[in-house]
């Protein structure tokens, strides 16, 4: 019989691929078990990347991208059995993200594709999805979801701390030691560098930031993209591509009197998630003194040297400091929003997204 045994299943806005993450909530810490990584088909990230706007028969084509992703689910839950040596009775459930093609929570919907019955009858367990409607109906942002295991992970009486997470999107978590948890989106994490990256050498992502560290920021070019009203919005705030996407730099990049070169825009947009990441913190974590950071953008070294540098004198350090590796934060966040589910307790933060009151998140496909 299935346990304390729950899997997480990631796929964010950098359309990379999926994180599975297996974690024990029957030990104090929770333990992550296994951990595996599952890259889309190139046919599959287009697809995903283009269903992000408007197009022909997109409601025929996004069923067959969500019954795709389910399949790439699937293999990342198989994997993750196969390092355990469990079997899928022995897990409680799933919990599902689903890929983001639409959030404009201030017209009252978020989508997330995904087929969750097909995703149960892959694997014969229970899924937990659709965790960001009940939220936006209860008159919040939907996002982020995180802080919630962000607080259980990381809060501490004895310190202020922040938790910033460098998916395709940056936000941030405020932990104070006493009061309210709070957290919102900062603006861009890594999906225009990603995209940007990608456009001028054909690789997915810039390694390390070699290839942004070897160019030179545009201060012009900065400050018109910090000049955008998302930016100065107070919180609670999300955003996604939507928004911020490579038609919203080009349109900037085509204002300036000279163009950057291609090199000069990639450090630029380094400098912009740094920098974006540390103004919010010190606008709305200001006593922090320990920031904590997770996510891929984690793993770029390039970057970790801006945003050290933007945000002293405070201490900077990765979540892999306190046993929790930076690529698996999102995805165990997911396994436990599906066992707050399964027990009918609220996970939802009013503090963070704006929502009436604390809600149930997620719908729930028995196997």
């Amino acid at each position: 019989m299935a346990g304390e045994h729950y899997i997480g299943v990631m796929s964010g806005t950098s359309v990379d691929g999926v994180d599975a993450v297996l974690a024990d909530f029957g030990v104090a810490p929770l333990r992550t078990v296994a951990a595996a990584h599952v890259v889309f088909p190139g046919a599959l990230r287009h697809e995903l990347h283009a269903l992000q706007h408007s197009g022909a028969d997109e409601i025929h084509r996004a069923a067959l991208a969500a019954n795709a992703l389910m399949d790439c689910c699937a293999t990342g839950v198989d994997k993750l059995l196969a390092q355990a040596a469990l079997g899928p009775l022995e897990i409680a459930a799933i919990g599902l993200h689903g890929q983001t093609i639409r959030h404009r929570p201030e017209l009252g919907y978020t989508t997330q594709l995904a087929n969750p019955a097909r995703l149960a009858e892959l694997t014969g367990i229970s899924v937990v999805a659709d965790f960001r409607s009940r939220d936006v109906a209860a008159g919040g942002q939907g996002a982020p979801l995180v802080p919630a295991l962000h607080a259980a992970l990381f809060a501490t009486t004895d310190r202020h701390r922040a938790v910033v997470n460098l998916g395709g999107i940056a936000n941030v978590t405020d932990l104070p030691p006493r009061g309210h948890v709070r957290g919102f989106d900062t603006g861009p994490g890594n999906t225009l560098l990603d995209a940007w990256c990608e456009r001028h050498t054909g690789a997915p992502f810039d390694r390390d930031g070699a290839w942004a560290a070897s160019g030179h920021l545009s201060a012009a070019l900065l400050a018109a993209l910090k000049a955008d009203a998302y930016f100065a919005l107070a919180p609670p705030k999300s955003t996604g591509r939507d928004r911020f996407n490579m038609a919203w730099l080009e349109e900037h990049i085509a204002r300036l009197p000279q163009p950057p070169r291609p090199v000069d825009v990639q450090r630029t947009l380094m400098g912009l998630t740094a920098e974006s990441v540390a103004d919010a913190i010190a606008a709305y974590c200001g006593d922090a003194t320990e920031i904590l950071v997770c996510g891929g953008g984690a793993n770029n070294a390039a970057l970790m040297r801006a945003l050290q540098a933007a945000l002293l004198p405070r201490r900077l350090a990765s979540t892999a400091t306190l046993g929790v590796a930076v690529e698996e934060v999102e995805a165990l966040a997911f396994a436990w929003l599906a066992r707050e589910a399964l027990a009918g307790r609220a996970a939802g933060l009013p503090t963070v997204t704006g929502a009436r009151g604390p809600r149930v998140l997620g719908a729930i496909y028995r196997a």
